[in-house]
């Protein structure tokens, strides 16, 4: 049996929730962004710029970052409680990957909402 001492305490369903609502979050970001890329076939820097300069683009933006993150982080953590049966390895492999997302994240966060 597997100890889990990573858990910190989420249960099956906010797993489940998690993965569902950032997967919905993912999904009408990308077909927004696939309608603008269509919609606009003529694209330029100035137009991309000036749609990623809006408030509500930044912040659709930031929920879609942050979607990736949590969806990662709960399907890697399943991968790793199910597959990596050593709790120091798994363990290892764990802190890795939160780190990974973190810096993922926070570079997400500095490219959009930086000068």
């Amino acid at each position: 049996m597997v100890t889990n001492i990573t858990n910190l305490g989420r249960s099956g369903l906010s797993d489940w929730l998690i993965q569902r609502v950032s997967a919905l979050v993912l999904a009408l970001y990308t077909l927004f962004i696939v309608l603008y890329l269509l919609f606009n076939p003529g694209l330029d820097y100035a137009t991309w710029s000036g749609l990623f300069a809006q408030t509500w683009m930044r912040i659709f933006t930031l929920l879609a970052l942050i979607s990736i993150a949590a969806h990662a982080w709960v399907g890697l953590w399943t991968v790793t409680t199910d597959y990596l049966k050593s709790t120091g390895v798994r363990v290892v492999a764990q802190i890795v990957i939160i780190l990974a997302i973190f810096v993922f994240l926070v570079w997400g966060i500095q490219v959009l909402w930086g000068a």
